[in-house]
């Protein structure tokens, strides 16, 4: 079940937020490498894609298509230049079926093993693509990513930077492309990204 009509963006960045802040700090923890695939833009692979857990393929050697590999490198690319951003702990799966609602409150977050340290406009960013504002099985549209961005900075006090938000679009384009190589890969239809809005993510992360 989902936050109410139009509540949406602003009830899961509220959460994410309040996650982010009640968290501990990343030199609290002992250590919570290595992240999951879908959040290891940080890799040693050859290319743009890290291995996917419990696969032995190689989606760097996978052909096709190549508008998928082109939105991840750029996006590694921009990600990989570094910004303002400070590292937190946060959840980098924050799909709508992680998440348990009764009306705009939240219930109960699931899939507590991904868990991980990053750049907080990082970890911004992947919770504002993949979440949902219609069906746990749909992820979020350009616009949806949008106002979660601006309903994360408004909740954290402090909108975030240009230098910030350009990160939060590279990374959620880089998960997202991820998804949809590993989509191709396993012969399944391609969901998780169109070639239109990684231009478009693209775009706002400044790697167009």
């Amino acid at each position: 079940m989902l936050p109410s009509a139009g509540r949406a963006a602003e009830a899961f960045a509220e959460a994410f937020a309040r996650l982010v802040g009640l968290a501990p700090r990343p030199g609290e923890v002992f250590t919570l490498d290595p992240p999951p695939s879908w959040a290891a833009w940080r890799h040693t692979e050859d290319g743009p894609w890290p291995r996917p857990e419990g696969a032995e393929i190689d989606l760097n050697e996978v052909a096709g298509p190549e508008w998928t590999d082109d939105a991840g490198r750029r996006a590694r690319d921009r990600l990989l230049r570094g910004g303002e951003s400070e590292a937190v702990i946060g959840h980098c799966d924050w799909l709508a079926g992680n998440l348990r609602w009764s009306g705009d409150a939240l219930l109960v977050v699931h899939d507590w093993d991904s868990m991980v340290v990053d750049d907080e406009a990082v970890l911004a960013g992947f919770a504002a693509a993949l979440y949902s504002t219609v069906e746990p099985d749909r992820l979020a549209t350009v616009e949806d990513t949008e106002r979660f961005l601006i309903a994360y900075g408004h909740a954290r006090g402090r909108e975030l930077s240009a230098d910030e938000l350009e990160r939060s679009w590279a990374a959620g384009v880089w998960t997202r492309a991820y998804d949809a190589k590993d989509q191709h890969a396993a012969g399944q239809p391609v969901t998780a990204l169109s070639e239109q809005e990684a231009r478009e993510r693209l775009r706002r992360a400044g790697a167009g």
